[in-house]
């Protein structure tokens, strides 16, 4: 199994944190996304992901898979323990609706390509990207701190959810683009009981071979 992959892409870091937590080894396979034009545009890899994305998951039999919650998925049917998302039928909803405020809502305005066509487009410069990028953070994280359980280890329980795989890594952008945090005590909670995990921690961007 080998994982595509990328320091610092928040999507590739999610499946890092769910191949360490199912204890499911994979080869990492680094793609630059900035050095050479971008290597996730190269024939080679556009011929695995034709999204031109990290992750891509490429399976011992040649099967590729694409998009970092669909991997995550596959992930929990292959070894269901310990599971990512609850069994009970309501709460199960409600993970996936936290997870979904981060991974549909805040990351796919936030990505490399969309700020990169902010400037090609529009003119944006650093800090008009660095603007855009924590207003929509802002508005998630106000959303997704009334989400969470109030009383739990976890976003929600006693053991990471998907909802906690997704946080930990966007997290990590919004300190990388010195968003204040302050304003969401329950989730910055939540962030530090995860990277206290070697799961979270040995996926973080500075633990990977290949980052900066």
């Amino acid at each position: 199994m080998k994982l595509y992959t990328y320091w610092r892409s928040s999507a590739a870091y999610r499946v890092r944190i769910a191949l360490n937590l199912k204890q499911i080894e994979a080869e990492m396979i680094p793609v630059h996304l900035v050095k050479d034009g971008g290597q996730q545009h190269t024939l080679a890899y556009a011929t695995k992901n034709p999204s031109h994305l990290v992750p891509t998951l490429e399976l011992e039999d040649g099967t590729v898979l694409t998009q970092s919650l669909a991997i995550i998925d596959y992930l929990e049917a292959l070894n269901p323990a310990p599971a990512l998302l609850p069994t009970d039928p309501v709460l199960r909803a409600k993970v996936l609706a936290a997870a979904h405020v981060i991974a549909m809502d805040i990351h796919p305005v936030n990505n490399l390509r969309v700020t990169n066509h902010l400037g090609d487009m529009f003119g944006a410069d650093a800090d008009a990207k660095k603007e855009w990028m924590c207003y929509w953070m802002e508005k998630g994280f106000e959303a997704l701190e009334q989400l969470v359980q109030k009383d739990t280890k976890f976003a929600f329980g006693d053991a990471p959810t998907l909802a906690d795989i997704c946080l930990v890594p966007q997290y990590y952008n919004a300190r990388r683009w010195g968003l204040d945090l302050s304003p969401y005590p329950r989730l910055t909670e939540i962030e530090k009981t995860c990277l206290a995990l070697p799961a979270f921690a040995n996926a973080a961007p500075e633990a990977q071979f290949d980052a900066e």
